[in-house]
């Protein structure tokens, strides 16, 4: 299977590396400029299963599209590659706020496609991708997609009007923790950690602290209370955060950040 991925920045970027990482892709990769293409061509050299060519070239030749320009960009990318496209393609946009009803309004009747948000970990096979099909993806068309970004992490399909939530919940969340994870290490150094150990242990806590959850299936209020003994010290963190209303932040937060992707 053949893919086609349209912008090549940052998420463009991740996802790439992630499916190259897999082993075996067959990657068509489109940029604007010609010094970002050379830049790929150089990067890539020693992964022949990938290509950089021209949008009406991976339109004709891919299976799958992935749609990973700035949104205010898909409407013309999709007028130049549609009338290329195959008829048995599937078109998956990962651009924000970027409807299924957008798509089809640039593409022939009949075809499938698919809204998408994934997040950067991608890059390191731990992402997470939130599908929203058109009612013309077969279930075969979708496991085809889920199968392709296998390597980029886990997927979840949802309605799709669950997608701005989904932004905030999952494609904004990797900076939510990198806030985290550094404040934590400027607290550590504060206390007289260097700021080396600190990074460290605060990554490793973050690290095995996600793959608790992943791996025993724990509400997380179950697994805090692991380590909390009352009265104890990390009963003093934690009575701390609530003062200062880290869960009210949180909430507050993710709420602007659904607001913002669904244009509100």
């Amino acid at each position: 299977m053949t893919t086609a991925i349209y912008g090549v920045g940052s998420m463009g970027g991740a996802v790439l590396d992630g499916l190259v990482a897999g082993g075996g892709a067959q990657v068509l990769a489109v940029v604007r400029r010609s010094e970002q293409a050379d830049r790929l061509r150089e990067q890539y050299a020693e992964h022949p299963g990938v290509e950089v060519v021209e949008p009406e070239d991976a339109a004709a030749r891919a299976d799958v599209h992935l749609l990973l320009v700035k949104p205010y960009g898909v409407a013309d990318l999709l007028e130049a590659i549609s009338p290329s496209l195959r008829p048995d393609a599937i078109v998956v946009s990962m651009a924000l706020g970027v409807s299924l009803a957008d798509l089809a309004g640039h593409l022939s009747a009949g075809t499938a496609a698919i809204r998408a948000m994934p997040n950067t970990p991608a890059k390191v096979g731990q992402g997470m991708t939130v599908l929203s099909p058109s009612d013309d993806v077969s279930d075969e068309q979708l496991t085809r997609v889920r199968e392709l970004l296998a390597p980029t992490g886990r997927t979840i399909v949802l309605p799709e009007s669950q997608q701005d939530a989904a932004t905030a919940v999952s494609g904004s969340a990797p900076a939510y923790v990198y806030l985290f994870v550094e404040g934590l290490v400027d607290a550590g150094v504060a206390q007289g950690l260097t700021r080396p150990q600190a990074l460290a242990m605060a990554t490793q806590a973050v690290r095995g602290a996600g793959a608790m959850l992943a791996e025993t299936g724990e509400d997380p209020a179950v697994l805090r209370t692991h380590v909390t003994s009352p009265g104890g010290s990390t009963a003093a963190a934690l009575a701390r955060l609530e003062a200062h209303g880290m869960r009210h932040a949180l909430a507050d937060a993710v709420k602007a950040c659904t607001d913002r992707s669904a244009g509100r």
